[in-house]
């Protein structure tokens, strides 16, 4: 279901968490208005990614399957498949995968900024 046909780009140690996180652009790059990026990302087991702000564009991360956890400023949010996080501009995001043996799969759905404008996403 992931990017079978691209190659994710891979992250260890995203914003100072643990192991590492495959993303794939599911627009490739290119924009999708009102959306300025699609992200499918998969957290290894056990891994994290640490506590960052959301500085450039609002989101939604969607838990598609595995069991973590997402800390919005400061506040558990469990992530099982059905879960939608939001994250106003501004808000500090971690996520957890809570999994010692499976991965954590979630889509990141960026919003383009007032000016019409994609900025290609990290992984979170």
């Amino acid at each position: 279901m992931w990017g079978t046909e691209r190659s994710p780009f891979v992250r260890t140690a995203l914003f100072g968490g643990t192991g590492s996180v495959a993303v794939w652009d599911l627009l490739a790059g290119a924009a999708a208005p009102p959306f300025g990026a699609v992200l499918a990302c998969e957290l290894e087991p056990g891994g994290s990614v640490g506590r960052h702000r959301q500085q450039e564009l609002p989101e939604v991360v969607i838990t598609v399957e595995g069991t973590g956890e997402a800390g919005v400023n400061g506040v558990a949010v469990p992530m099982t498949p059905g879960a939608v996080v939001h994250l106003p501009l501004g808000a500090v995001l971690s996520i957890t995968n809570r999994s010692p043996t499976a991965p954590l799969r979630y889509l990141i759905v960026k919003a383009m900024d007032r000016a019409g404008v994609a900025t290609p996403g990290t992984g979170s």
